[in-house]
């Protein structure tokens, strides 16, 4: 039986914290020991380039973060870990893909709107500071998955839209070159992946500044977790354990039992600073261990730079014969190998039938709906209120047969 294929990419612009471990790394790596799942892990380091111009900071990140999913346990001989820069059928495949993406679906991206939205409201440019990396974000994202053919890939809800766009251009390259070449990617929404508080109570983000690093050794943690903030609630005083930030963090790291001792010891009265301790030293007992490996790990850069080596070889034995058929469907050919005969008779053939495209997309409603376009993005058939893009997309395809068997 084939093994349900799911990708994970980690952008390599900052340090780890507590909040990327309890959210990302941890529930990634168990999901990864499932023998029914083949994973994909990596690190995406031309996508930190939209965001980050600074390279010793790219390479530090990178190193950081292997180390990290290392430490964390993942094991590199039963996965895909690997750094997407050494995959270079990546840059070649989000070429073939710019090739068949609307410019109209790029431009309903949310970050190229929200950056849009802000020049706006300052009064400049609608474009002002925008790169076209960050406007083809969605295209090499779509090349990350694509690439592999991964089934599922794990976001949270901010990102469903990149899937559904990497759903959008695989189908159109599809429909374009008469093949299932591509593979349709779900999203895993991960509904139940904890989201930590920061320092300052807002969710922890290296945008805000309130991290606390994931390998702090245990002095600072300690005087780190010291920083949190609280109330003025005495000691002695009953306190409310789901509006306390430090009770959300300890909930994430602690067993149900630890959690229900933890929760009558608010309602007791506790003080916070033995709610602090009782954090660090719940954190410290879980981290330790891994944190030895992480600095023995980050100690030998080498060492890991050949672990992504080793990694990106063995995926590429996947992509390169994969985009070789690619290059073959979209007529980069050698030209030894002749014509293949019929293909341009075909499409002469059918040159009075201009071909359709579906596309699907969230209306205002937040409902799913579908459109189906000609070759001049005339609007043949449209239908909403679906309940996810899958949906969508099945009628769309119904309502192509129904068309072309009309024809």
């Amino acid at each position: 039986m084939q093994k349900t294929r799911v990708l994970t990419g980690i952008t390599t612009t900052g340090t780890p914290h507590l909040g990327n471990y309890v959210g990302a790394i941890r529930p990634a790596i168990a999901a990864s020991r499932n023998a029914d799942v083949e994973s994909f892990y990596f690190l995406a380091d031309y996508h930190a380039l939209i965001k980050c111009d600074e390279p010793a900071r790219i390479q530090r990140s990178t190193l950081e973060i292997a180390a990290s999913w290392l430490a964390c346990g993942l094991d590199p001989e039963k996965v895909y870990f690997y750094r997407q820069s050494d995959i270079p059928e990546i840059p070649e495949l989000t070429w073939l893909l710019t090739c068949v993406t609307a410019k109209g679906l790029l431009n309903r991206a949310h970050a190229y709107k929200a950056a849009n939205d802000a020049n706006r409201a300052a009064n400049e440019d609608a474009d002002a500071g925008v790169t076209a990396g960050l406007y083809m974000y969605p295209v090499l994202m779509a090349a990350d998955i694509l690439v592999f053919n991964a089934n599922k890939v794990p976001v949270g809800r901010d990102q469903v839209q990149h899937i559904e766009m990497a759903r959008d251009i695989g189908q159109r390259f599809n429909h374009l070159y008469a093949g299932e070449h591509f593979t349709l990617p779900e999203a895993a929404i991960e509904e139940n992946v904890a989201t930590l508080p920061g320092l300052d109570g807002r969710k922890m983000s290296k945008s805000y500044n309130n991290t606390i690093p994931l390998w702090l050794p245990a002095k600072e943690l300690r005087k780190a977790i010291l920083g949190i903030v609280t109330n003025s609630q005495a000691p002695g005083e009953p306190k409310n354990p789901d509006a306390s930030h430090i009770f959300s963090i300890y909930q994430a790291f602690a067993s149900s039992e630890e959690t229900a001792a933890m929760r009558q010891a608010f309602a007791d009265g506790i003080s916070w600073g033995d709610a602090k301790q009782k954090l660090f030293e719940r954190l410290d007992r879980e981290l330790a261990p891994m944190r030895e490996r992480y600095e023995a790990l980050i100690a030998k850069p080498g060492e890991i730079e050949d672990t992504l080596l080793a990694g990106a070889n063995r995926a590429r034995e996947l992509a390169r014969p994969f985009l070789a058929r690619l290059r073959e469907a979209v007529g980069l050919r050698a030209l030894r190998d002749g014509i293949v005969a019929g293909e341009s008779a075909a499409k002469s053939a059918h040159a009075d039938k201009p071909k359709m495209q579906p596309v699907v997309f969230r209306g205002d409603d937040q409902a799913f709906a579908f459109k189906v376009l000609d070759a001049k993005k005339n609007v043949l058939a449209s239908e909403t209120g679906f309940a996810d893009p899958k949906t969508a997309m099945a009628a769309a395809q119904a309502a192509m047969n129904v068309l072309e068997a009309a024809r």
